[in-house]
């Protein structure tokens, strides 16, 4: 006789993630934070250049609906040496897409670990924690910690910028003819 589920403890919380690679390093993201992926090759024509982008790390953006998305080379934020990305996450609740090298694999995380002293300053906001899968450690990335407001600010500048700089190119074209 099997005892009451109350009397075997509370049962670990789980949560679908998806297992990506950047440069060959293994992350995690809730599943639940990704809301499409595409290729990059589906999106090259949508993709809009940011030339005057302070922030190293975001070279374009992309409009959907009302919103613009600025695009996340994920090996650049996180110190890493690039390599061709295949893939874009598109983050809900963000202003972020994220470019990644590929997908390891969808699997089900059920003990999330707080992070260790030993990470500190803004790799804080970056990660939401770390967890064990097949024998690994693997850090469980923040969806929100890709863009601090900061460089958000600073990418709707150029942006702005950029946007500009179309609309004087269209309108100056049109006067010429």
């Amino acid at each position: 006789m099997n005892p009451p589920s109350a009397a075997r403890g509370p049962q670990p919380r789980t949560e679908q993630i998806i297992l990506f690679r950047v440069s060959s390093h293994l992350f995690a993201i809730s599943s639940a934070s990704v809301q499409e992926v595409r290729s990059v090759d589906n999106i090259a024509g949508l993709a809009r250049d940011l030339p005057d982008s302070t922030i190293r790390k975001v070279r374009h953006s992309i409009r959907r609906g009302d919103r613009t998305l600025y695009i996340v080379n994920a090996a650049l934020h996180f110190g890493l040496q690039p390599e061709p990305a295949a893939l874009v996450f598109f983050l809900r609740r963000t202003r972020t897409a994220l470019l990644v090298d590929g997908i390891e694999k969808m699997t089900t995380m059920s003990r999330l670990q707080a992070l260790s002293l030993a990470f500190q300053g803004e790799e804080r906001n970056w990660y939401r924690g770390l967890t064990a899968l097949d024998q690994a450690v693997i850090p469980v990335v923040q969806p929100e910690g890709f863009l601090s407001l900061a460089e958000l600010t600073l990418l709707e500048a150029a942006q702005l910028a950029a946007d500009t700089r179309l609309i004087s190119a269209e309108t100056s074209g049109a006067q010429v003819q």
